[in-house]
């Protein structure tokens, strides 16, 4: 097993969220999602599956928390279902659905592990989007604010951090540009005014959960990649620098700087935000964050002659992503140089595989090879002076993964949808012995 050199308090942890695993979608108050409906779209899923079950996980919690204790988990990323604790995303609160996330909390405190909540993992109650138009609207930034305040209320005092939103540019982009995620919208012009809605919310919420005194550690995940170029023609670098704009400076540089990416503006033309821009704004957006989280995946390749698929020397994932781990190392180092960051989490990083489970084990070598490679472009990016603080695994369990419904496994964790029987893969044991090695270290060096 190699080792890696991270702090000794470096956190060591999973991920889940909470549409992709909890179902239980119309019990005990929950509200309907903008994904509620989405899913009953014909020919937006796969095989017009959906997350009314899912991995069952709100009726299964103490069994997967004790799961995630005999794992040697030390810290569990989750997300909070807006529409579960209310239901139509302003007035009144679900107590029901808020003491679910209570018994999460306490649960997890109880075991030793530390939870790190996200208050949006693009569940928007469904009736935002009916009466306001969602995220189009600047009021739903507004209302997310008071969501906020009401979590950061209930458990800003027992959660090692507080995350607004994951990954922003999904459900502007995707969700908005593309209409591949809910709420299925496929105009430009909407997804910017998306985009800056949401990083407005981001700005807001900070500001309500300081203004509260909440003490919790704040900040967002943002999904991010590197982009190269198909070849090194100034048509393909030109491509590949658009692409980087479009992806992560379009969120990083209100946040840290003030203002969007010129180049990306550009691009927009009469599609950008501006319309929807206000005085003052950028100063919300731009309040100081305590973290930074980054999702990891691949790296964007970017081609003006239409090449689309790159070398991949490593391979492809199940998603038919190039898996790419020196783009880890790539992307933080620059980051670092181009932002003033503070304390950065891998939030998220894994791959799909074709799992088998044979005579109970599921042998997934080519995802414990995944995981290894990107625990060593973080170790190398710590070594450069990024300060890495932890790493979260993308997840802990087989789920519903979004438009490919549950075609594609991300778990460390076999489910079984029929039976809803766990069984923790090759790769949850051999993450089990890197966290307990590098635990016992850390011990040591303290003794």
């Amino acid at each position: 097993m190699k080792s890696y050199k991270f702090s000794d308090d470096f956190v060591w942890g999973v991920a889940t969220s909470s549409y992709q695993i909890e179902g239980a979608a119309r019990d005990d108050g929950r509200g309907p999602s903008i994904w509620d409906a989405f899913c009953r779209v014909p020919g937006k899923v796969v095989n017009g599956e959906n997350g009314d079950v899912a991995c069952d996980h709100y009726h299964r919690l103490e069994q997967d928390l004790d799961m995630m204790a005999e794992l040697g988990i030390k810290a569990y990323r989750f997300s909070i279902a807006w529409p579960r604790v209310q239901p139509d995303g302003k007035g009144a609160f679900n107590e029901k659905g808020l003491a679910f996330y209570e018994r999460l909390v306490d649960g997890l405190l109880e075991r030793g592990m530390q939870p790190f909540a996200t208050l949006y993992h693009w569940d928007l109650p469904l009736a935002l989007q009916e009466t306001q138009q969602g995220w189009e609207n600047r009021d739903t930034a507004y209302r997310f604010a008071d969501y906020a305040r009401k979590i950061g209320s209930l458990l800003g005092d027992r959660v090692a951090s507080i995350a607004t939103h994951n990954e922003p540019w999904c459900t502007a982009w995707l969700g908005n540009a593309t209409g591949y995620f809910a709420p299925g919208n496929a105009n430009l012009k909407k997804a910017a005014n998306v985009a800056h809605h949401l990083l407005l919310s981001h700005g807001l919420a900070l500001q309500a959960l300081r203004a509260d005194g909440v003490k919790a550690p704040l900040g967002i995940v943002l999904n991010q990649s590197p982009a190269h170029g198909a070849t090194d023609s100034p048509e393909d670098q030109a491509a590949a620098s658009l692409e980087y704009s479009k992806f992560v400076s379009w969120y990083m540089d209100p946040i840290f700087k003030g203002e969007y990416p010129a180049e990306a503006l550009k691009w927009y033309g009469e599609n950008g935000p501006q319309g929807v821009i206000r005085d003052g704004d950028f100063d919300i957006i731009g309040t100081p964050m305590d973290f930074l989280g980054i999702n990891y995946y691949t790296r964007i390749f970017a081609s003006a002659s239409g090449e689309k698929r790159p070398p991949g020397e490593l391979g492809f994932t199940d998603m038919d992503w190039e898996i790419y781990p020196q783009g880890l190392t790539e992307l933080l180092t620059r980051l670092n140089a181009d932002y003033k960051l503070p304390p950065v989490f891998i939030t998220e990083n894994g791959c799909a595989a074709k799992d088998v489970l044979e005579n109970g084990r599921v042998r997934d070598n080519d995802r414990i090879d995944f995981y290894d490679r990107h625990l060593a472009a973080l170790d190398e990016a710590a070594s450069q002076g990024v300060n890495v603080a932890g790493y979260f695994a993308w997840s802990l369990m087989d789920n519903f993964e979004w438009a490919s419904g549950y075609d594609k496994r991300f778990g460390m964790v076999y489910v079984d949808y029929a039976t809803q029987q766990r069984t923790p893969k090759d790769s949850a044991l051999w993450y089990r012995d890197v966290i307990a090695k590098h635990v016992a270290q850390a011990n040591a060096v303290q003794a």
